[in-house]
């Protein structure tokens, strides 16, 4: 035996969901966080990226004075 199908019901989910879709008042904010994830994620990649190159560095650095100190 089927139930009867309550057509208020759907009505008021069909006008709920409609609303949901075409309220846009947080659309900025998440925007801004996406945004704010995206700059971070790049921050934090180059500065993984940049250990190795400035530990190099500072290895000739360092090998470039105490080879100045050792002929002086």
């Amino acid at each position: 035996m089927e139930r009867p199908i309550d057509r208020r019901k759907s009505e008021v989910d069909v006008s709920v969901i409609t609303s949901f879709w075409e309220d846009d008042r947080g659309q900025d904010l998440l925007e801004y966080s996406l945004l704010l994830a995206f700059v971070a994620l790049t921050g934090a990649a180059l500065f993984i990226s940049m250990g190795s190159t400035t530990k190099t560095l500072w290895g000739i650095v360092n090998t470039r004075l105490a080879a100045a100190n050792q002929s002086s």
